[in-house]
């Protein structure tokens, strides 16, 4: 923080009554130029004396001058650099909150969780690290929501996020609704790096977009999609005889494979949530954040405050001036 001028040659002006004063004076002229009344009473409150101005009173002006030169200097106030957002890449998000999520085949921290608690856990941190990059979130079930538009306010994807239910969207996955909606709000943004992370736990079972007709959309709009698979290759499942091991069939993997080639984006399988942060991890690599930083410093201008002070000392010798001038006047009619 530093108090500076924006103008400082207009400082040089501080000297211009000195160099007037010692400038060579006008011979006087033998009678005066102009007769007035009260003459004399109209000196005596100007001079304390033949040449000399009252002390207080040239003092005033004095400061009157060099505040008035302050001000046309134009003193500013000029804080801390702050960073400001850089226009990095459009990401969105498209989460699949389907009944399957809800699956706990997953475990943070020593504990089995469900495939949604799993992923809100990875993609918090991303989103955090995501500095740069305006970010929005896309949450499908049997239809496709536009939970949060596309922002530069990470806190608040992220807390979208974090409240999202399972079946708020219904059961079932509409894989290709969710990838036609993310292409739509991405293409509104002007034309740069659009990027697209779909996951999900399974196939596309509804909507009214095929998942491949919709990546088609994707790359005539420049969109990149990276799909990830999420689910361990065996799931536990509750029958006659206990708690038995399945396979997980339920995930397509051919087809979220074949949306990310259409679109020159890669599919990952994330069978843990080691697998899961891993991906995370390679997508910062793949499309890294902007390194290159803004940063503004906030200017206040404070020109008003010396011009709003000079003002006041001006208005005050005026007044002076008249006050002095009426009481002498009353006086001298008095006398007469």
């Amino acid at each position: 923080m530093s108090l500076t001028f924006a103008w400082p040659w207009a400082l040089a002006a501080l000297p211009l009554p000195l160099l007037a004063a010692l400038l060579p004076r006008a011979p006087e002229q033998a009678g005066p130029a102009l007769q007035l009344p009260f003459a004399a009473v109209f000196g005596s409150t100007l001079v304390n004396g033949p040449d000399k101005p009252a002390p207080l009173r040239l003092t005033l002006a004095a400061l009157a001058w060099v505040l008035l030169v302050c001000a046309a200097a134009r003193p500013q106030f000029v804080g801390e650099p702050l960073q400001l957002p850089v226009s990095g890449r459009d990401l969105m998000l498209a989460v699949d909150i389907s009944g399957s999520m809800q699956t706990q085949d997953m475990v943070v921290g020593n504990q089995a969780v469900s495939r949604l608690t799993a992923v809100k856990s990875v993609a918090g941190d991303f989103i955090d690290r995501r500095v740069g990059d305006r970010l929005g979130l896309i949450l499908f079930g049997d239809q496709a929501y536009l939970q949060t538009p596309l922002t530069f306010d990470r806190k608040t994807v992220r807390t979208q996020l974090d409240e999202a239910a399972i079946g708020l969207a219904g059961k079932r996955t509409a894989i290709g609704d969710a990838i036609g909606l993310a292409v739509k709000r991405l293409r509104e943004q002007p034309q740069g790096n659009r990027v697209l992370i779909l996951l999900t736990d399974g196939a596309n079972t509804a909507g009214e977009v095929a998942p491949l007709k919709a990546a088609q959309l994707a790359r005539r709009a420049g969109v990149r999609i990276y799909t990830i698979g999420v689910g361990a290759d065996e799931v536990l499942v509750q029958g006659l005889f206990g708690r038995q091991r399945i396979a997980n069939n339920d995930l397509d993997e051919h087809s979220l494979t074949a949306i990310a080639d259409t679109t020159g984006g890669r599919y990952f399988r994330a069978r843990d949530i080691k697998g899961l942060e891993q991906i995370y991890q390679l997508l910062d690599k793949i499309e890294p954040v902007d390194q290159d930083r803004q940063t503004f410093r906030p200017v206040e201008e404070l020109y008003g405050w010396p011009l709003g002070a000079a003002l006041l000392l001006t208005l005050l010798l005026a007044l002076g001036r008249i006050g002095l001038f009426q009481r002498m006047v009353f006086r001298e009619a008095r006398h007469a």
